[in-house]
């Protein structure tokens, strides 16, 4: 699922839903901790165009997987994408119905609602803990890739170094010695 989300996204994110506007269907983000993209400002604001976009109806922290439109100022986030807030977790939650064998529903009563809910809480909030850390890892693996050609750089260079002090030392032998040589000529 992290792969997957990490494939297909521009960004991902971290990050509290600070601001909702559910007449117009936009969300601002505060960008807490970037695992994927360029993106400098502290806050993002999403759109939604279509039903298959995701839609949140309240503040909290999520993890978002997002495509930034073309002036790179708004995200858009897909309900395919795993997506998600600590309380509602990616994709959409099971109907809280059962059927009997004729197929018709079977009423819960109050408190089996509430263990359903609490059980959907529970998945929701053990998912976004196990993504959380996924993309962790993931940034700290790319942050690794980096300071590892850091290191493959630094030993060339200091290879590159030697090889040319290396060829200036001989240098300056080479010519004391000519030096010396052709001073050794003139006195004879």
């Amino acid at each position: 699922m992290v792969e997957r989300g990490l494939e297909s996204a521009d960004i991902v994110f971290y990050g509290e839903l600070i601001k909702l506007d559910t007449i117009s269907n936009t969300y601002a983000f505060k960008i807490i901790e970037l695992f994927k993209g360029n993106y400098e400002p502290k806050t993002i604001t999403s759109f939604s165009e279509s039903n298959c976009d995701f839609y949140f109806n309240e503040k909290g922290l999520c993890i978002i997987y997002a495509n930034i439109n073309k002036n790179k100022t708004l995200i858009n986030i897909s309900a395919c994408s795993p997506s998600q807030s600590m309380d509602f977790g990616p994709g959409f939650p099971p109907i809280p119905f059962e059927f009997d064998s004729a197929g018709k529903t079977v009423p819960k009563n109050e408190i089996e609602m509430k263990l359903f809910d609490l059980e959907n809480k529970n998945k929701s909030l053990s998912t976004f803990i196990y993504q959380l850390e996924k993309l962790r890892q993931y940034k700290l693996a790319q942050n690794t890739i980096t300071t590892q050609m850091k290191n493959d750089f630094s030993d060339k260079a200091l290879i590159i170094s030697l090889i040319v002090n290396a060829i200036l030392l001989l240098t300056i032998i080479f010519l004391i010695v000519s030096k010396k040589t052709s001073n050794n000529r003139i006195t004879k």
